[in-house]
């Protein structure tokens, strides 16, 4: 039998201990290793995720970003402060081992997706929602044929097979940008939000206003929540993290 789909942040923070960890390392280096692969040294010797893999990736660029999380630690580890390590972390030791069913996990928010569910009052957050989910869905109707059908409320809608086909297709196969697909959209609920923003026909900071149109309608109708502002700001490291696998992985890597 199949093992269910690994959420990519969970996955990684499983293994991880709970009491501090302290710094045990000096120097942090990214050096090329077989395969054209690179990888991140602590003192000299290969990185590896929680679950003994090597962290290594073809793209440098990636792996010095990730090396700078790991150089920027004082006394302690903090993992909180290593959102693209614990990304990889998880897509070499999680999605790697269940890619099918992480392909499936994001088809299955197609199915679904949070741009096809409007407000039907009051009007001015309809209007939003209208100005950051509409250029999406044009996005995924003209240049992939996919059209999808909207729905007012949170009433279920059959979505045409041939749409969620058609957002199969522009899911990635290499685990990294993958597991960067699949972060964006459990953090968004929109898998097309995180197509889009692998097909770079939206910009980051659009993709984010729109998974955020209500919750933004209501801190200004209610008032800030600082507690819930805290949190989003936490969800938007794991937002940007993947964003940089996204811009920085090749389509091809493994």
């Amino acid at each position: 039998m199949s093992e269910a789909p690994l959420d990519p942040i969970r996955a990684a923070r499983a293994h991880m201990r709970q009491a501090p960890i302290k710094r045990f390392y000096r120097a942090v280096e990214v050096r090329e290793v077989e395969g054209g692969r690179h990888a991140v040294t602590l003192d000299g010797r290969g990185a590896r995720t929680p679950g003994r893999n090597a962290l290594s990736a073809t793209s440098r660029a990636l792996m010095t970003r990730v090396a700078a999380e790991w150089e920027r630690q004082r006394e302690t580890i903090d993992p909180a402060d290593m959102p693209l390590t614990r990304l990889l972390n998880s897509a070499i030791d999680g999605v790697a081992r269940t890619m099918a069913e992480t392909r499936a996990d994001v088809l299955k928010y197609a199915g679904s997706d949070l741009l096809c569910y409007r407000a039907e009052e009051p009007e001015a957050p309809a209007e939003r929602q209208r100005l950051a989910f509409d250029p999406i869905l044009a996005w995924a109707r003209e240049a992939h044929g996919a059209r999808f059908v909207l729905a007012q409320g949170v009433v279920f809608v059959t979505q045409p097979e041939a749409a969620v086909a058609a957002m199969r297709r522009l899911i990635p196969v290499g685990a990294w940008r993958l597991g960067a697909v699949h972060v964006i959209t459990t953090l968004t609920g929109s898998a097309l939000i995180a197509l889009a923003l692998a097909g770079q026909a939206i910009t980051a900071d659009n993709a984010w206003a729109a998974a955020h149109v209500d919750e933004n309608w209501n801190e200004e109708l209610w008032g800030r929540d600082d507690g819930a502002v805290a949190r989003r700001a936490l969800r938007r490291t794991e937002f940007d993290a993947a964003i940089s696998v996204l811009r920085l992985v090749p389509e091809a890597e493994s």
